[in-house]
């Protein structure tokens, strides 16, 4: 599947859940802490009783720091066993945000080679822990939800499939209409959610539905993070193809070329420091749609249109 001078890439179901699932629905919550007052025997006997190797260090669920098992060894070595762990535990800690994507905390656990992410809320206090085994169970239920749900809804799903079929005219279209507000962190990603539904209840191929979702979460994050007053996000739905319009009023884009880069980002370092923004959102969906155009202006609005191909096959 070509895209211009690039091959459109196909999206697995894991793929999708990384892109558009939030920490929080993946994070454990029964977070074993440690007290910066506990010593580093403290600290080995809790991590051998709970079977853990590494734990956050906090005081009043407020990080601090984060203590391994290769640190307590260390310590040992240099015969600090009873000083208190603070002389041991490391002070820089990555975390990552609960309303984050699941997709920097796969990078973070993967490519810069972190074992374990303290989850923390918008005021910075420890809401739970992902690690790769939290992360693997958590997205094998999400799955497991994900095919009971399809499996009750296969009732909507014949009514809907057959709406092109029923309605007869020179040309059927069903178009919906998503508003999307501007910093609304908490809503981020209903639209793309509810798009998806209903493509799923039409029988659209479920490798595009995939791509559609990838698409139109990041779209709708873009709406979320850069935009004044938020924006919306406009469905065509039609037998052959699916057309997506998000549109907003400002402040628009100074540099088309430059905000097409992979990784180029204008969002600003509070959205940043909050694991959002990473300009990858435009990248991505040109990734995975069959058509992506952007119109653009400083101190103007923003339109960006998206063509998908239907294939009702199975």
């Amino acid at each position: 599947m070509t895209h211009g001078d690039m091959t459109v890439q196909e999206i697995t179901k894991v793929q999708e859940l990384i892109y558009t699932t939030r920490v929080e629905d993946v994070m454990a919550t029964d977070v074993i802490i440690v007290d910066p007052s506990m010593t580093v025997a403290d600290v080995r006997a809790l991590m051998k009783e709970k079977h853990i190797s590494g734990a956050p260090v906090a005081e009043n669920r407020k990080i601090v720091g984060i203590v391994t098992m290769t640190d307590i060894i260390r310590a040992m070595e240099e015969g600090m066993l009873y000083e208190p762990v603070t002389t041991a535990m490391t002070t820089q800690v990555k975390t990552v945000l609960k309303d984050s994507v699941v997709a920097e905390v796969a990078n973070s656990l993967g490519i810069k080679g972190f074992s374990r992410l303290p989850v923390v809320d918008h005021d910075g206090m420890l809401v739970g822990i992902v690690t790769t085994g939290t992360l693997i169970k958590s997205l094998l239920r999400q799955m497991d939800r994900s095919f009971q749900k399809n499996e009750a809804e296969k009732l909507h799903t014949y009514r809907a499939s057959h709406i092109f079929q029923d309605i007869v005219s020179d040309d059927t279209s069903l178009l919906l209409r998503f508003v999307v507000d501007d910093k609304d962190f908490s809503n981020a990603g209903k639209a793309s959610s509810m798009i998806k539904r209903a493509l799923q209840r039409l029988v659209v191929n479920p490798q595009i539905v995939r791509r559609v979702a990838v698409a139109v979460y990041e779209a709708e994050m873009n709406l979320v993070i850069h935009t004044d007053v938020g924006g919306e996000i406009l469905v065509d739905i039609r037998k052959d193809k699916l057309s997506i319009s998000a549109v907003d009023h400002g402040p628009g884009i100074k540099d088309l070329k430059q905000v097409l880069q992979p990784g180029y980002s204008t969002a600003p370092e509070w959205i940043r420091d909050m694991g959002f923004g990473a300009g990858m959102g435009l990248a991505n969906i040109k990734r995975v749609s069959d058509m992506m155009k952007l119109i653009s202006e400083p101190g103007g609005g923003t339109r960006l249109d998206l063509v998908f191909n239907l294939d009702h096959s199975q």
